[in-house]
């Protein structure tokens, strides 16, 4: 069974973090509906949903993928590249003790879970205006023990590493009958090289923002504000539910970053 952390809509997401979008008004009501919406999908899709109260005083705690990542093993807790938000960490730290074991990156390390990529034994770490080498210098130690490769990727052009791509499963290649894990990107956003072995779907040139879709299963949930995208994806056989997070992208918000999804009991058995 796969859990879903989720917190709800913080009643001050209109004063959220914007780093590489214009600022424009939030309907509150709207985003929370949306919010929901997502929960629903999870839970609709086979996720045991665990919904956090909202964090009145943190704009931007509604994106739990930021302060933790949670693999098999061990959930590790970020210090966040933003300051303000760096509080956020420790509720969701308690949260998280009931499934996994803790460790923790230290400051000056920054790191943030939505540049955080994790494609089997291979975790790809953004390097970017939030997560710093320090913050991937600290992760490569604490998961080496457990067998995964920390990769760092540079990025350039947008908030998050998985604001530029995201993994969407095994799919067989466009010119062949081999099946490839396959990846959504927009490719000029990051740098490309440590990606061997990989399929692209690239984003459609209108739609740069597209690159962030969420896996479940056998389904691809994707903003309907991309339907360019979404035939790309739909054309290489991938099953995709459209979900209207219209008003959470006002945010900066992408589907990965709004809940933190993993086994329990985990395939260990611990």
């Amino acid at each position: 069974m796969l859990t879903a952390i989720t917190r709800a809509v913080s009643p001050a997401i209109v004063h959220c973090e914007l780093s590489f979008i214009d600022r424009r008004p939030i309907d509150l009501a709207r985003a929370r509906e949306q919010h929901r919406a997502y929960e629903k999908l999870l839970e609709k899709l086979g996720a045991s949903v665990i919904s956090l109260p909202p964090e009145p005083e943190l704009p931007d705690s509604m994106f739990v993928e930021d302060p933790a990542i949670v693999l098999y093993e061990l959930a590790v807790i970020l210090p966040l590249g933003t300051e303000t938000r760096r509080r956020e960490a420790a509720s969701l730290a308690q949260a998280l003790s009931r499934f996994r074991k803790l460790e923790y990156v230290t400051l000056p390390g920054t790191l943030e879970g939505g540049d955080v990529l994790q494609i089997g034994n291979r975790v790809f770490v953004g390097l970017s205006s939030r997560t710093n080498a320090e913050g991937i210098r600290q992760l490569r130690v604490i998961l080496a023990p457990y067998g995964y490769e920390v990769i760092s990727v540079m990025v350039t052009g947008c908030l998050h590493l998985k604001s530029a791509v995201t993994y969407l499963g095994r799919k067989q290649a466009s010119n062949s009958r081999a099946t490839f894990n396959t990846l959504l990107a927009n490719r000029a956003w990051f740098d490309t090289n440590p990606f061997t072995g990989f399929e692209w779907i690239d984003v459609d040139p209108a739609e740069p923002h597209a690159a962030n879709a969420l896996a479940f299963g056998s389904t691809i949930i994707f903003p309907t504000s991309f339907p360019r995208t979404r035939a790309r994806i739909e054309a290489r056989g991938f099953h995709v539910t459209p979900l209207d997070i219209s008003e959470l992208q006002k945010a900066e918000s992408g589907l990965t970053c709004s809940s933190l999804l993993f086994a329990y009991p985990n395939p260990a058995g611990s």
